[in-house]
């Protein structure tokens, strides 16, 4: 599902406009992301929870050439499903 297609189905399942629906959309990974920049979790019950971990930094090795290369420390966001989310996949 693309944006677009997540965009026309929250329209007509919240029976708002697209262009509403892509406001809300837009709020709310902006919202996200915000929280996520300032290291809080974002927790939605039931669906699930996003976070950002922390990658520590490690030996890689370049495999054209083989040569060891040091990879930074990073951190990086994660998204782990809710109960509810997964219940409904399976």
């Amino acid at each position: 599902m693309t944006k677009a297609d997540l965009v026309t189905a929250l329209a007509d399942k919240a029976g708002v406009s697209k262009k509403d629906a892509e406001a809300v959309l837009q709020a709310f990974t902006d919202v996200v992301t915000e929280s996520l920049s300032q290291g809080e979790d974002v927790t939605i019950t039931g669906f699930g929870t996003y976070s950002v971990t922390e990658r520590q930094a490690r030996t890689g090795v370049n495999p054209r050439t083989l040569e060891k290369i040091e990879i930074a420390a990073t951190k990086t966001p994660k998204f782990k499903a809710g109960k509810k989310l997964k219940d409904a996949v399976k």
